[in-house]
């Protein structure tokens, strides 16, 4: 008992310290490393596992909507950054430059990609030349870098890995149809791989993104109360296609722009996991996202038939679950415990001399800690169930959280009250007015999440200025 104790003290305490307690398990649950490089991390096999699930996922939810795959150079010549006015503005100070090459200086900087629109408005101007060609629905898995000031493993540093999806349309309508159609595959992955409720909305023209029309967001609530945006998509209309001549040849043989859009998430979301899940004993994983959904720990194992034992059970499971045996022989049981509810596995099997003379095991699930004894022909029809349960339960007690650290305001006081005792998402009516917008963020610290597209009618004047109103806006500090 007091080694468990002893190994759980390592973690900081979720309500004492949050990010001293993320920090701790970043490290401790073997996600990422630091390195010697300032700002950049190793992402360890453990976390690197769940971006792979949350990869696969969602990359068959892109390839049902038409998208393909490709691969964009790194490396950006400046004259391309240059050719979209706001964008430029919008990266200048997170962008790395390349001057010199095989040890001499380059003819023209070269950034090290903060995103590639332009990259690929380049490409798609030599591509497209009729409206037969469109639409063009491609997608990169990769690594950009931005030259962060402040840096946190996942969720802000300067080098990540992400998606980056850029589409070219021949019609406005179908291009914004595409933008809200990505949005809609970021909220089911969030919702339904990863257990987390989203907020779906628009960003305001103060937030949205550089050089974009409209920049729709998936927005996550965390367990203190901060938000964490999801993943975002962007319509572009024709604010890239036009610099870059990314024109065709339309039904009437006359020459038009593309319509454009363009959406990413990224390894953000394992913060969003940890953050959103986690616990004083460590990690807390949803199966469906979980690399090891099911640890087998082998109770006195030195001992005659336990490790046979626990090898079938392991053999007969794997087909169906993502399966553990910790087979380690120079840790006590409680230390294996600890470790594996650490790293979030969601449920743990025990069984031992005495469990398989009685032809069962015990299940303990992650989430609860609930156990159950379980007869052995009937373990596989009960993890199924469990493991959706434990799903949906994670979504449920989200949800829970969420609507808790929800409220509303109608000024400024209320605004500002609300947050201080219950950080969370604070509903308000907005005039839509930028200077009210600045104000809300320099007095609260919380800028606008997004204008959901489920409004309600909270009242008819703005919570700053009192003026007249007719939008309602959800406020709240971010990470």
């Amino acid at each position: 008992m007091s080694k468990k104790k002893e190994f759980v003290k390592e973690i900081t305490n979720i309500d004492e310290d949050f990010a001293q307690w993320y920090t701790d398990i970043v490290l401790k649950a073997e996600l990422a490393d630091y390195t010697e490089v300032k700002g950049f991390v190793t992402i360890r096999p453990y976390g690197y596992a769940i971006w792979e699930a949350i990869q696969q996922y969602a990359d068959k939810k892109f390839k049902k909507h038409g998208v393909k795959n490709l691969s964009m150079p790194v490396l950006i010549p400046e004259n391309l950054l240059n050719k979209e006015k706001d964008h430029v503005e919008g990266f200048a100070p997170e962008v790395a430059w390349v001057t010199m090459g095989g040890g001499e200086e380059l003819e023209e900087r070269l950034c090290v990609r903060p995103t590639s629109e332009t990259i690929f408005s380049t490409m798609y101007s030599k591509w497209l030349s009729s409206w037969r060609d469109l639409p063009f629905l491609y997608n990169q898995w990769c690594n950009v870098l931005r030259w962060e000031k402040e840096t946190r493993p996942f969720l802000r540093s300067r080098e990540f890995l992400w998606q980056e999806g850029h589409t070219i349309h021949e019609t406005e309508q179908e291009a914004q149809k595409f933008t809200l159609d990505m949005l809609e595959v970021y909220a089911d992955v969030i919702e339904n791989l990863l257990a987390i409720p989203v907020l779906k909305g628009q960003k305001t023209k103060k937030e949205q993104f550089a050089g974009a029309e409209a920049t729709y967001t998936v927005e996550t609530l965390m367990h203190d109360g901060r938000a964490l945006q999801g993943g975002t998509s962007h319509y572009f209309g024709q604010n890239f296609t036009k610099p870059f001549e990314v024109k065709f040849q339309n039904k009437e043989g006359e020459q038009e722009y593309a319509y454009q859009t363009s959406w990413g998430i990224s390894t953000r979301l394992i913060g969003a996991v940890i953050m959103a899940h986690g616990d004083n004993r460590g990690l807390k994983l949803p199966p469906y996202v979980a690399p090891i959904q099911v640890v087998i720990i082998p109770i006195a194992q030195q001992k005659e038939g336990v490790l046979e034992m626990a090898e079938k059970i392991k053999s007969n499971l794997s087909e169906k679950f993502r399966v553990e045996l910790d087979r380690r022989d120079n840790y006590t049981v409680g230390y294996k415990f600890n470790d594996w509810e650490m790293k979030g596995v969601p449920v743990r099997i025990e069984m031992g001399p005495q469990e398989i003379e009685k032809g069962e095991v015990i299940l303990t699930r992650r989430d609860t800690f609930e156990k159950m004894p379980v007869k052995m022909e009937e373990l596989e029809k009960t993890l199924e169930k469990l493991l959706q349960d434990i799903q949906q339960s994670m979504f449920k007690a989200c949800q829970k959280r969420r609507e808790e650290k929800t409220t509303i305001a109608h000024n400024m006081e209320e605004l500002k009250k609300n947050l201080e005792e219950n950080q969370g998402y604070v509903k308000t009516m907005w005039c839509g007015s930028v200077e009210c917008e600045d104000k809300v963020k320099e007095v609260t610290g919380a800028p606008s999440r997004c204008m959901p597209f489920e409004q309600e009618h909270l009242g008819d004047t703005c919570v700053c200025c009192g003026k007249k109103a007719d939008k309602m806006v959800v406020w709240g500090r971010q990470y």
